[in-house]
């Protein structure tokens, strides 16, 4: 047994794998030594613990006891861990504490729970109201009603059968007839179109297929969490990436639990998406986030701000109203959380206003609100949280006052109005502190994240598409430009704050790679280019010109025509909008017009060799690219490279962007990363707490295009940081001409071609980014015989 450190081992990078049958421990293993070469300090292992057989990502646990078989067991990510420490990487691992999948043959727990009912030890596991059940769980699994699936059904070994699934039978009625059996078991098998209205378990978002996790009990959290803690206290894992936090009841409780549980000694990041300015939480014991504000932040100050504008009255003439009703962000996310609330989480609303009710008819004070009041002011107030949930303080700052009095707008009946008041004041917990006020707050909250979640990342999202490349979890599409001294400003309070957390481009979410990304940001800086090349492909017919917008534009980011990665990406997109099609209700007709269109145009026309004013851009990607990936490597925080993205990388939505890793040659990106990450490894003082972030101005008629900083040791710059912005506007205004930066006294390497040395002091930038549009330099390398190494 390695011995655990005393403090946490803050990794210096990580290297996300994407692990699967197709890609197990051992494929991973095979490939630590290129990725120690790279100069990742830890690999970042998607989700170990056993899950659903033929799992591609994992997050369907199954079994907490249990490191995933098919991965190749716990012997194998011993064997992976040990292999890793002989080349000096570490693992962290991807940690599901939310949800489990909600298969009975699979599930022991769940399984237990539906064999023996409310009485079975597993029962305090699951979120389930047995009294909306009457009595029993339903379980919305039938491909259709049960009438006419009832003749499938077989009883047989002490299981129901249907379609190679299998239910556990209730003690003494397996021999019963059918009809009877059906209605003594603890569950009800329903068609699964019951799941939006009648389900009575929490699930995670709207996916009924994943059944919430009670980890706020002590007992619940020492059964689904003993093999993890083992393996950090054993010294396999060093770190943990917690997966959906604001699903929890309590999320900082439960991360206080955590970090008492592995002895507060492991980097612990969460997903935690942060909504414009919102801060992390301070108190919780965490090194951060896993990095999606960073990504706005990146992404962002490579956006021209006006040149947005100019596109989205661009998208506004072509699209009409084919969208949403004429391109407004702030009404086309309310419209999505109405449509979200409405339809797809009626289950969860229906769960409060059952619990709300409960309350009020307990309480002399509260009695006499309807129902239907108390399920208005319930949904109003959903839809005006402006974050994704409110946690133990701060509350009032999320659920305003102002909320509040929008809410009761929506009542014709004004005395109607004061259920607002009662389920907001349950809302921040003002009300009293019973079991049923506790889970009436913590349901809320729960929620209201998944409506976040569904209705913004994965409605809205796809309604609302000017600049796509702002369409990204914990983006702002209303506002997809950010400022160099915005950008300046956060990485200093990520400097001060949290000089651990989490950054990222790329990840398994992400809707387009952060080189698609790239791509598509340019044209915030050509407009003009844009509208003449959707004009130039306007005889391919589309289904709707918000559809064509959206598919022409994903296809120029994406850059190469590709049927096949490009149909299933823009099918899924139009899905989620659910304008015209969606995966509950889909329209066959329209989703073959889909199908045809991106065949016949985005699927076969290359679009950026289309004209020679959309060719003359790629080297305006490229700057973008590597602009942004030297930021992310070289900012505060642990950077994060998503699997394949030490080169160029062009992957869509999942599923495109998870398939199994595989080493490529290297390119000029690589090159980038190699010399970053390996600074960074060599010296983590000047990237750690203990390290300074600077802004570096330029100075001359191009400064703004020139984004650089310095980290440094202290007071004392070590490194500088350089990159291009906006590349194609600073070319149409003459390029750098007399643009000067002032580095500090050198002398300075350019770590990028190990030739150039700088003395210090002033820099044209015509000369610093004459080779390419990045520079890095290192004042901690010497020249020995021609070549650099690290001081």
């Amino acid at each position: 047994m390695t011995p655990l450190p005393t403090v946490p081992t803050v990794p210096t990078a990580t290297y996300r794998l994407q692990l699967q049958p197709e890609f197990p421990f051992s494929a991973a293993e095979r490939a630590v030594p290129y990725l120690a070469g790279l100069g990742v300090s830890h690999l970042h292992l998607s989700p170990v613990l056993e899950a659903v057989p033929g799992s591609t990502h994992g997050y369907d646990v199954t079994d907490h006891r249990t490191i995933r078989q098919e991965l190749g067991g716990e012997e194998g990510l011993r064997a992976l861990a040990a292999t890793a420490r002989a080349h000096g990487l570490g693992l962290v691992v991807d940690l599901v504490p939310n949800h489990m999948a909600a298969s009975p043959a699979h599930n022991h727990a769940l399984h237990a729970v539906l064999r023996e009912g409310p009485d079975s030890a597993y029962a305090r596991w699951f979120d389930i109201d047995w009294e909306a059940g009457d009595g029993r769980v339903l379980l919305p699994v039938l491909p259709g009603r049960l009438p006419e699936i009832r003749e499938r059904m077989r009883v047989s070994d002490g299981a129901l059968h249907l379609d190679g699934q299998a239910f556990p039978l209730r003690a003494g009625t397996e021999g019963l007839p059918l009809p009877e059996l059906l209605d003594a078991q603890w569950y009800r098998l329903a068609w699964w179109r019951l799941a939006r209205t009648e389900l009575n378990y929490r699930r995670f978002f709207t996916i009924s297929e994943l059944i919430g996790v009670r980890v706020e009990d002590p007992e619940v959290f020492g059964d689904t969490h003993g093999k993890i803690v083992e393996l950090v206290r054993d010294g396999v894992i060093e770190g943990l990436r917690i997966d959906h936090p604001d699903g929890l009841a309590d999320p900082e409780g439960y991360l206080e639990r955590l970090h008492e549980a592995t002895g507060g000694r492991c980097w612990t990041v969460v997903e935690k998406i942060l909504t414009g300015t919102e801060p992390l939480p301070p108190a919780w014991p965490v090194a951060g986030t896993t990095g999606y504000d960073a990504l706005r932040y990146v992404d962002g100050v490579f956006v021209d701000a006006a040149g947005a504008d100019e596109l989205l009255d661009v998208y506004r003439e072509f699209a009409g109203r084919a969208g949403d009703r004429g391109g407004i962000w702030e009404a086309t996310a309310r419209r999505a959380a109405y449509k979200v609330v409405t339809h797809e989480l009626t289950a969860e609303t229906t769960a409060l206003t059952r619990i709300a009710g409960r309350i009020c008819a307990a309480d002399p004070q509260l009695r006499d609100h309807a129902p239907w009041a108390l399920r208005t002011a319930i949904r109003e107030l959903l839809v005006r949280v402006p974050v994704y949930r409110t946690y133990r303080a701060g509350g009032e700052a999320v659920l305003t006052p102002d909320a509040a009095r929008g809410a009761k707008a929506a009542f014709a009946v004004p005395e109607e109005a004061a259920a607002v008041d009662t389920v907001r004041d349950l809302a921040l917990g003002r009300l009293g502190d019973g079991p049923e006020h506790v889970a009436f707050r913590a349901r809320f909250a729960q929620t209201s994240s998944a409506l976040r979640a569904k209705s913004v990342e994965d409605t809205a999202f796809y309604r609302y598409t000017p600049l796509l490349s702002a369409n990204e979890v914990g983006g702002d599409p209303g506002r997809p430009a950010v400022a160099p001294e915005e950008f300046h400003a956060y990485c200093l309070r990520l400097a001060r704050d949290w000089p651990a957390t989490g950054t990222v481009l790329t990840t398994h979410d992400t809707k387009r790679s952060a080189d698609v990304r790239a791509g598509i940001a340019v044209l915030s800086q050509c407009p003009s280019v844009w509208a003449a090349l959707l004009e130039e492909v306007a005889g391919v017919p589309a289904p709707d010109p918000h559809l064509a917008w959206t598919a022409w534009q994903t296809a120029f980011g994406f850059g190469t025509p590709d049927p096949d990665r490009l149909g299933p990406a823009v099918l899924k997109s139009v899905r989620e909008a659910g304008l015209h099609t969606s995966w509950t209700e889909p329209d066959a007709v329209y989703e073959r017009a889909v199908t045809d269109f991106v065949a016949a145009g985005p699927g076969r026309i290359p679009l950026r060799a289309a004209s020679e004013a959309a060719f003359a851009l790629e080297p305006h990607i490229r700057a973008q690219m590597l602009g942004a990936t030297l930021v992310q490597l070289t900012m505060p925080g642990v950077p994060e490279l998503y699997q394949g993205t030490e080169r160029e990388y062009r992957a869509l939505v999942d599923p495109d962007n998870r398939r199994p890793f595989a080493i490529a040659p290297d390119d000029d990106k690589t090159v980038l990363v190699r010399a970053a990450l390996r600074l960074r490894r060599r010296h983590p003082e000047l990237f750690g707490a203990a390290g300074s972030y600077m802004p570096l101005p330029a100075s001359g008629a191009a400064a703004p295009h020139c984004l650089a900083f310095t980290r440094g040791e202290g007071a004392t710059p070590e490194v500088v940081t350089a990159v291009t912005r906006l590349p194609l506007r600073l070319a149409e205004a003459g390029g750098w001409q007399d643009t000067e930066l002032t580095l500090p006294p050198g002398p300075w390497f350019d770590l990028l071609d190990g030739v150039r040395e700088f003395p210090g002091g002033t820099v044209k930038l015509t000369e610093l980014f004459d080779e390419r549009p990045v520079a890095l330099l290192s004042r901690k390398a010497v020249r020995e015989g021609g070549a650099l190494r690290h001081a």
